[in-house]
């Protein structure tokens, strides 16, 4: 499944390169419908599991243990590696802050300054593309909880499927409820971390 994702995405890339300008004002529409029937599909695979409430109730504590320590995860990591390469520590935090959500961390940034916006665009989407390709080994070799974490933000959109896919219903719904609060903190943390 991560091939046939990264080969559409890149089959995408080329096609957009002898695309009309004015085919792209179409691609938003078409790629709103395209999610929205994604995740009504991974819906109705997750409700196929009749015992979900309890699958749910057995995750306890996990709902919000699981976003949080994404997201301490993501901004302590981008705050170390920024050190070292020499950014201040808010503009590094702000860049771990997207949470993998490249294009709303990058508008929020843009104010501030148009080079961090960029490299905040671009650290987000590699985050995705990895997230893509990790995903199937995490959740293989190391656990389905943890399959979660790659993600961040894209874990209740883009990357749900391929958690679902390669986990169980009880993560897949955890998956979503991870990505749905790191969504919520993305416009809440980047601001307040770049303005520290």
């Amino acid at each position: 499944m991560t091939l046939k994702i990264i080969g559409v995405v890149v089959l995408g890339t080329i096609m957009g390169l002898f695309m009309p300008d004015n085919f792209y004002g179409i691609t938003d529409y078409m790629l709103n419908i395209g999610l929205c029937l994604l995740l009504f599909f991974v819906g109705i695979d997750i409700g196929k599991n009749k015992d979900i409430l309890k699958d749910l109730k057995k995750s306890g504590p996990l709902f919000i243990l699981v976003p949080m320590g994404v997201a301490a995860g993501s901004i302590l990591g981008s705050v170390l590696l920024g050190f070292m390469l020499g950014y201040p520590v808010n503009e590094s935090g702000a860049i771990g802050a997207g949470f993998g959500w490249y294009s709303l961390s990058a508008i929020i940034i843009a104010p501030y300054s148009s080079e961090l916006s960029v490299l905040a665009f671009l650290t987000n989407v590699i985050r995705e593309i990895l997230a893509i390709m990790m995903i199937p080994f995490v959740a293989k070799h190391i656990g389905f909880v943890e399959a979660i974490a790659p993600s961040g933000a894209t874990a209740m959109d883009t990357t749900l499927p391929i958690v679902s896919k390669n986990t169980n219903a009880e993560t897949a719904i955890l998956s979503f409820t991870t990505g749905l609060i790191l969504s919520i903190l993305v416009p809440i943390l980047v601001p307040f971390i770049l303005n520290i």
